[in-house]
């Protein structure tokens, strides 16, 4: 899967910090009540509201992955328009173009 320029660097020039986040990522999924393709539905969404559109491919990936749809993932990422507005519609080309390519496209 594509892992955002972003992330690379954060990984190579603070490995124990990148560490020690993504233990704290696995811990806090493997306590969420929430099953796979739900929880990356609404990280996209999430990440859609506070412009995180880098991640934004990894993420899709993982969903549609988990199962979810080319409908689910446009809904995830319009789900926020009422709270925080069009900001949301930035990242759907991002999410659409990365669903609708086959996840060997977005190795690393």
């Amino acid at each position: 899967m594509k892992v955002s320029t972003a992330f690379q660097a954060f990984g190579l020039e603070a490995p124990g910090v990148e560490r020690a986040w993504m233990d704290m990522v696995q811990k806090l999924d493997k306590e969420s009540a929430l099953d796979k393709k739900t929880e990356e539905l609404a990280y996209l969404a999430v990440m859609a509201a506070v412009r995180l559109e880098s991640g934004l491919p990894f993420h899709v990936q993982m969903a549609k992955l988990n199962g979810a749809t080319r409908e689910e993932v446009i809904s995830s990422i319009l789900v926020g328009l009422p709270a925080v507005g069009n900001q949301v519609i930035q990242a759907l080309p991002i999410a659409l173009e990365a669903f609708d390519h086959d996840p060997a496209v977005y190795s690393k």
